[in-house]
């Protein structure tokens, strides 16, 4: 009886000890998540942590990893091999270029939103400026410089409206010539859109341009100036595309498909809308 007893308490140790182990298996299993890295524009951080969120909330095996920065500092770092699965421009030269060395996939790309330039102030500024016209007029400004869209789509609607001298890509124009252009006007050069904001806020620059999308929440410490029409500074779009990453696994690959599905879908495109962005895009 003894011996029967021991046996069965033994038989039932060995039994727990295997559902045990099998669940920190299944637990382990679990916890591992495929990560997707997505580079994108400094403009789209605001809109893509909400629907990184989301995301994450019904694929609980993907984690997303949010880079945002310049396009054209982005673009730098994945032609030098930076691993990145998803681009997110906020221009077509910065995709092309990516796609012209292989590194798009197939396929995968896609004009998602359009957006447009504002000149901001603080709430309470006094300045004299009122639009892009008289941009010179300001004792300061926050300009991106050449390599960043928005420095670029701001040397364009200077040229179109006859401040700088006709050139093929606007992005050649320095700051000091865009600052020559408008009267030896101060222009505190910034790295990205986003710098240019915190520029405007914090008061270190009277004015700067910036995206509309960019003063989605900001009410209380930007005031718009001027939105610029679209003849001015022209269509600002922005592409999209899974990227050749040499670093990912399938796993990797699959779940970069289906964060790409996500931000190019009807949700998505809502989300985008009302942070201030056209999704009126062909």
């Amino acid at each position: 009886m003894k011996k029967t007893l021991l046996a069965l308490l033994t038989c039932l140790a060995m039994v727990f000890a295997f559902t045990a182990c099998g669940g920190s298996e299944e637990e382990a299993a679990t916890d591992e998540s495929t990560e997707v890295i997505v580079f994108a524009a400094a403009s789209m951080q605001s809109s893509l942590e909400e629907l990184e969120a989301s995301f994450e909330a019904e694929n609980p095996g993907i984690d997303v990893i949010l880079n945002c920065d310049s396009s054209g500092t982005l673009q730098e770092q994945i032609m030098e091999g930076a691993p990145c699965d998803i681009f997110f421009s906020a221009a077509q030269k910065n995709m092309d270029a990516l796609e012209e060395e292989g590194l798009v996939v197939e396929g995968t790309r896609s004009n998602v939103l359009n957006n447009q330039l504002v000149v901001i102030t603080q709430p309470d500024s006094k300045t004299a400026v009122t639009g892009i016209e008289n941009l010179g007029d300001a004792e300061s400004i926050a300009l991106a410089d050449g390599s960043v869209p928005v420095g670029k789509y701001t040397r364009r609607a200077l040229m179109n409206l006859g401040v700088l001298a006709e050139v093929e890509d606007p992005a050649v124009y320095t700051t000091q010539e865009v600052s020559d252009a408008l009267g030896g006007v101060e222009i505190s050069e910034q790295g990205n859109v986003s710098k240019v904001l915190a520029a405007v806020q914090e008061g270190s620059s009277e004015v700067g341009t910036v995206y509309l999308s960019d003063t989605y929440g900001q009410e209380d410490t930007v005031k718009i100036l001027q939105t610029v029409s679209y003849d001015v500074a022209g269509d600002i779009i922005y592409p999209i595309a899974q990227i050749v990453n040499q670093d990912a696994d399938d796993a990797e690959n699959e779940a970069a498909a289906a964060v790409l599905e996500y931000l190019t879908n009807d949700n998505a495109k809502e989300v985008y809308k009302t942070h201030l962005f056209d999704i009126d895009v062909e």
